[in-house]
């Protein structure tokens, strides 16, 4: 009898975790923006405490980006999105590459590289929304 109590009265599936809404590539790209934006300002200043302070900061920056990558991959992307772009497997691959070498260089252009990747996976995710 208690049983009957405390089961279930509604079954609900989903194809998520939480609503969609909360996947954006924008979360990855505006951290990698900053991982380059640091890059470029460490450039510009030779105060040791700067650099290093920077330093941090970009790291975490990064981190933080292929964190967002991590998520789209293993949490939104489905089997119907690595059907439909079969790159997709490489291009996340690729990206966390890039963040990684974006983290571990000064060079603006690693963040780019990094960047434009990003750019890459926003446009398959924003056509996967409109299916």
């Amino acid at each position: 009898m208690l049983s009957r109590l405390f089961a279930p009265k509604v079954k609900v599936s989903a194809h998520c975790d939480l609503p969609c809404g909360v996947y954006d590539p924008a979360q990855a790209r505006i951290e990698a923006e900053s991982v380059k934006a640091v890059q470029e300002k460490m450039a510009g200043n030779d105060d040791p405490h700067y650099q290093a302070r920077a330093t941090v900061i970009k790291e975490q920056r990064a981190e933080l980006a292929k964190h967002h990558v991590s998520v789209l991959w293993s949490d939104y992307f489905k089997a119907p999105h690595f059907e439909k772009y079969p790159e997709l497997h490489q291009l996340v691959n690729d990206t966390l590459k890039a963040l990684s070498a974006a983290k571990a260089s000064t060079d603006p252009a690693t963040g780019q590289k990094a960047l434009d990747y990003i750019a890459q996976i926003d446009k398959i995710f924003w056509e996967t929304k409109k299916a």
